[in-house]
């Protein structure tokens, strides 16, 4: 037994190089802030409109504003995954990372268009983000198991 065990916690050292091109994936990241704050803009004009005062979340009777605030809400609620994918993945293919990641980010905003509308069945417009969504999580997964090769 002691022999595994010193086999899973030996480890040997592993340089990590950031390409170049990781800029691409930076630039997508700080892009990435810019759709939540749009996002977050259109809640608050919404408020204004519907009249829905803060702290209140979600309206007991405007289905508008609560797809326009489940719009917003569901991005953060991914926002953390999407970033640890971005900027591990990243670090993999740079350049197909960043392309992944715009092709994400456009989902999350035809997915909010959609949603705005009021008809949260129109939310599935933005499904094509899943797309880049996956490519970062194969990106990350690449990255892993070369470390692990190492």
């Amino acid at each position: 037994m002691t022999g595994v065990m010193s086999t899973l916690t030996s480890s040997t050292p592993v340089s990590i190089t950031v390409p170049g091109e990781y800029g691409y994936v930076i630039l997508v990241a700080v892009g990435s802030a810019f759709v939540l704050t749009w996002k977050a803009m259109q809640v608050g004009k919404a408020r204004k409109k519907f009249n829905i005062p803060y702290p209140t979340m979600y309206s007991p009777d405007n289905t508008q504003f609560n797809c326009i605030q489940r719009a917003h809400q569901n991005t953060l609620e991914n926002y953390p995954q999407f970033l640890l994918l971005l900027l591990v993945g990243g670090l993999e293919w740079p350049v197909a990372s960043a392309g992944a990641g715009i092709v994400y980010l456009a989902g999350r905003i035809a997915y909010a268009r959609g949603y705005y509308t009021g008809d949260p069945k129109k939310r599935a417009y933005g499904a094509f983000g899943y797309l880049g969504l996956f490519t970062l999580l194969g990106a990350t997964s690449r990255f892993a198991f070369r470390l692990i090769n190492n």
